[in-house]
């Protein structure tokens, strides 16, 4: 080969490269970006608007249909899924792969924003657009913890450690939470405002006009330009109390007058605690592309250094940093890295010494190839592009392995160095070339799943791809111009003592079976297809799982409270669910988030916005804690808390990929919510029959109360009373009303609200002794015009792509798998009798398997297949030679379900890419006994002889790569991460069946169809 050829006559200059991609391999190891998980940017985004006091119809009607309305008339909108609950609407945009991503959030961010100043309600508390992107991930999470501070002193402290914290330039992000902000809050006196006959309008624009500020301009005087300024915003309590509300006929009415103005926290909407014991949040996320050690280096000294500046009643914890967890896992695939690398020198060692040590040279010359690539490419270290490095070593020596090998056997032979380095390159470069080509096909469809999941994965068959193309490059140059230098001729034909017995081990294990097998081909060959049967029909006996749970030493505890229950009352079972945790010893942190979930800390899971009825317990355990640990943990926990009688709490573990809400989820779509309620119950009871289901959740099987205010029109409009400024008094009798905000003394924006007298919380006294003021300005009693009632309303609201739906859903216990619970449950939900225009389909895990594996996916694995059978042609130039070669592969299959069923994991995605990397590698090996097979013929020899001299030829070579592959792939096996052992398992176990088999099946195969030597020429 030319290639090879250039190499080795200009050694210096391959040298000189080799040193280059070693030193630049080393330099992009220590600074690309590190992360615990890839960085993933799907099409996706979460629009939340909060309404503080509304009911999930009125948000339906005043905030949901015009958002969705606006948001479907978008280009490349793939869905909307949008749930609203009380005082919250939520927003799941996505759009089909491939649109801009921050083109699309601008574009979205514009239409909410012209939304809010036209069609929405004015007084709307948040509308919140976020893109979901696995760095908003929090990787920092400390707590302040204190029992005796004020809220002021520790929101003082939280908002000092923001501030030290968000100045380093790779953190975003930066929040405190879990304790009220401080607002300045006038409390009206409505009956004063009645006796002095001024209209609520009037107090709430006096504050608006006061609190706005309208920058003045510039004017020049003289050569110079000077700004003016103007009043600016309120200061402090005393600029508002002293706010002029009315002035006539020389009477001055000031706020003062009218309403209490004090300093208060807000209402609190969400508590927090760490192990039982106050304290406030303060979370980080970090930017994309960065190295997070790096980071960790800049934030970790400003964490210690403000703990020890804290008063001595506060205490800092670092209870979550991601950095350590990433140090680790980087640490553990690092050792199992250099464990991988020490089993493929043994397996070497039948090479010889100066073989195996050119061979070894060539692996971190390949990686660093193969990184330095990944990095241009845009891809980070983290935990599955580093398997895709450790399953890449046991593939990429093959390529230098089979060089190696044929150079040796030339030498062996008695030919000199030169021609034994560039005539035994020349005879396998080809080979060598198309079996790395087929293995690099192999994994292409994996490098183009669709969808979020593909995103997620694509960082591991890349780090295969490349390594491998690099492998071949340094096979082709490198090791033929080492090889030239530093191999020798042998003294015994045989080679080295380790080669000797390898050769007769596999001689004597062959030397009664291959005889018969070739004696009777017919029969082996319907031994291999009965075999191959068998292995494709195990699969359906392992189960399929898209993706596993996660190994991580945490898991979340959801409490959800009985309807409508106030956030005392859930932070009161919140403090029992506590007290049980605080038995287990092998938890070292819990941290309870009541009305709110925990700050987002995996990269899947989003946290629940405020919801008073909903307390979240995020769960640590000692770090080096197994993931089996963790399932018997959660299984007693679980267990403990099924009888709850104060609420359903659910132990739930994380899981890797898409995001779920739950492991089988039903949507039931229909107008009519009474025929949905219907049918939802009856889902819920197949649901709750169903052996192997936990957490049934049916949100239609109860009903919430509200309560009414029915306006009298006839009398409202008789006294000059609009409805619309009765709604305005109860918001501000009930939950208050913004009309601006002040700068407090560390120069951060508070609110200034508008209210009545109230505790802390609003209850239904606040409804008494209410006016509103008709036309002229005449406060007219509320009880005049209106009542006061209760009546029943949905606990929430559900659409998909704007239609209604209900869903019932359930998680699946430790042990059972929905694929194979929904085999029982489909047929059952099939022979429900719904009436016309309503039906249902599935979500949760069967939707997610549909999105990664659906669409383009089949196309990519099609247009492989192809590529895969044309570089075949092109090597064998017959279809004969490609059923040959390919035959192995359900053998392989074989092995690969075995090794899975007996380990106790199911299919899934990581299994898949392993059955597909398996494929390649065995073709890999399949076509080193048929080119060789075919170039004997043309040598002159026979069928039967070629046969022959091919399998005990290039069977050692074939051998050698597989067992160093197996050993590369054994630390991987043993791995606890159920995201990564199963795709080692599958290839250790196909390995081993087709490496034996293949001495079998594949000669045989080239007896029964041989193809014709014209053909091959």
């Amino acid at each position: 080969m030319k290639i090879t050829n250039f190499s080795v006559k200009n050694y210096q200059f391959t040298l000189i490269l080799a040193l280059l991609v070693a030193v630049v391999g080393v330099l992009t190891l220590f600074t690309m970006p590190r992360a615990e998980d890839p960085s993933t940017h799907p099409p996706q985004y979460l629009i939340t608007v909060i309404y503080p006091g509304t009911s999930p119809k009125d948000m339906e009607e005043q905030v949901v249909k015009p958002i969705e309305n606006k948001i479907y008339g978008l280009e490349n909108i793939e869905k909307i899924l949008t749930t609203v609950e009380d005082g919250v609407a939520a927003f799941q945009v996505k759009f089909k792969y491939g649109v801009d991503v921050d083109n699309k959030y601008q574009e979205i961010s514009t239409e909410m924003n012209a939304l809010k100043s036209s069609e929405l309600p004015k007084d709307i508390y948040q509308i919140k657009t976020e893109k979901i992107s696995s760095s908003d991930v929090k990787v920092l999470q400390v707590a302040l913890v204190s029992e005796n501070a004020s809220d002021k002193k520790l929101r003082d402290e939280a908002d000092k450690l923001k501030a030290k914290i968000e100045k380093i330039t790779n953190l975003k992000d930066v929040k405190y939470s879990g304790i009220p902000e401080q607002e300045i809050r006038v409390d009206l006196n409505l009956e004063k405002l009645a006796q002095l006959k001024i209209p609520l309008n009037i107090v709430m624009g006096s504050l608006q006009s006061e609190a706005a500020d309208i920058p003045g301009g510039s004017i020049d005087l003289g050569s110079k330009v000077f700004n003016v300024k103007t009043s600016g915003k309120f200061k402090n309590a005393e600029d508002v109390a002293n706010t002029v509300i009315y002035n006539a006929n020389g009477k001055i009415i000031y706020m003062k007058d009218i309403a209490d103005v004090n300093y208060k926290s807000e209402v609190p909407y969400h508590i927090t605690r760490i192990n039982g014991h106050r304290c406030v949040l303060v979370t980080a996320g970090m930017k994309d592309n960065v190295n997070i050690s790096d980071v960790q280096k800049e934030y970790l000294p400003i964490v210690d250094a403000f703990a020890k500046e804290l008063p001595a009643n506060i205490k800092l914890i670092k209870n979550f940093d991601q950095a350590d967890m990433v140090s680790k896992r980087l640490g553990h695939l690092g050792f199992d890295f250099g464990l991988a690398i020490i089993l493929v020198i043994v397996t070497l060692l039948p090479l010889g010494l100066r073989a195996s040590g050119i061979v070894m040279i060539s692996i971190p010359l390949s990686l660093g190839l193969g990184l330095i690539a990944m990095n241009a490419l845009g891809y980070s270290l983290n935990q599955l592009s580093i398997v895709g490095l450790v399953v890449a070593l046991g593939l990429l020596v093959d390529d230098s392995i089979v060089v190696v090998e044929n150079i040796e056997r030339w030498l062996r032979e008695g030919h000199s160095k030169m021609d034994a380095v560039l005539k035994g390159t020349k005879q396998i470069g080809i080979a060598v070339v198309g079996t790395t080509a087929t293995l690099v096909i192999a994994f292409i469809p994996l490098a183009f799943l669709p969808d979020m999941a593909g995103e997620f994965i694509r960082s591991l068959p890349m780090a295969v791809i490349t390594s491998v193309l690099a492998s071949m490059i340094v096979a082709l140059t490198l090791v033929p111009f080492l090889g030239s230098r530093f191999l020798k001729t042998h003294d015994h034909e045989g080679g080295n003592i380790f080669l000797q017995y390898l050769q007769k081990f596999l001689t004597n294990t062959y030397k009664n079976i291959m005889p018969k097998a070739l004696k009777f081909p017919k029969t082996t060959i319907t031994i291999s297809i009965f075999l191959s049967v068998i292995a494709f029909g195990l699969f359906s006996v392992a189960g399929f799982k898209l993706f596993p749970n996660s190994e991580k030493p945490m898991f979340l505890i959801n409490i959800k409270m009985p309807l409508q229950a106030n956030i005392s009352e859930s932070d009161r079972v919140t403090k029992i669910v506590e007290s049980e945790l605080k038995k287990h010893k092998e938890i070292v942190y819990f941290t309870s988030n009541v009305g709110h979930g925990n700050p987002q800390i995996y990269y899947n899971v989003h946290p629940q916005d405020r919801k008073s009825d909903f307390a979240q317990i995020f769960v640590q355990l000692e770090e080096e804690a197994k993931p089996s640990d963790k399932t018997i943990l959660i299984e007693e926990l679980r267990e403990k808390f099924k009888t709850m009688p104060y609420a359903k709490v659910e132990v739930k573990d994380f899981e890797q990929g898409t995001p779920l809400e739950a492991n089988i989820v039903v949507r039931l779509f229909g107008e009519d919510q009474e025929v949905l309620r219907k049918l939802s119950a009856q889902v819920e009871t197949i649901l709750r029959n169903q052996e192997g289901t936990v957490y049934i959740n049916n949100e239609l099987n109860t009903y919430k109360t509200d309560v009414k205010i029915k306006i009298n029109k006839e009398k409202a409009r008789t006294l000059g009373v609009l409805t619309s400024e009765v709604d305005k008094v109860i918001r501000l009798a009930v939950a208050g009303l913004t009309v601006g905000d002040y700068i407090d003394n560390r120069g951060d924006a508070r609110n200034v609200t508008i209210t009545l007298p109230r505790d802390k919380f609003s209850n239904l006294d606040a409804l008494k002794n209410l006016y509103v003021n008709n036309v002229q300005g005449t406060p007219i009693a509320l009880n005049q015009i209106a009542t006061v009632s209760f009546e029943t309303a949905p606990t929430a609201i559900n659409h998909f792509n704007k239609s209604p739906f209900s869903k019932v859903s359930a998680m699946t216990k430790e042990g059972y798998l929905a694929n194979d619970l929904l085999v029982d449950i489909i047929p059952q939900l099939d022979k429900l009798k719904m009436p016309k225009g309503y039906y249902y389909k599935l979500s949760g895990e069967k939707e997610s398997e549909g999105d990664a594996l659906g669409g383009n996916f089949l196309s990519v694995i099609i247009l492989s297949t192809f590529l895969f059978i044309a570089v075949l042609l092109l090597q064998f130039k017959t279809f004969k030679g490609i059923i040959i070669v390919m035959s192995i592969i359900p053998l392989g299959v074989l092995g690969g379900v075995l090794f899975l069923i007996a380990s106790g994991n199911p299919m899934s995605l990581v299994a898949i890419i392993g059955f597909i990397g398996l494929s390649g590698i065995q073709v890999k090996n399949s076509l080193l006994l048929v080119d060789f097979t075919n170039q004997l013929r043309q040598e002159g020899k026979s069928i039967d002889e070629a046969i022959a001299i091919a399998g005990e030829t290039r069977f050692l070579p074939v051998v050698l790569t597989s067992v160093t592959a197996i050993c590369g792939l054994i630390p991987l096996a043993v791995n606890p991460n159920p995201q990564i052992s199963p795709l080692a398992i599958v290839l250790i176990g196909g390995l081993i069946s087709s490496t034996i088999l293949a001495r079998i099946v594949t000669p045989v195969m080239y007896k029964l169809m041989p193809p014709k030597l014209e053909e091959i020429d």
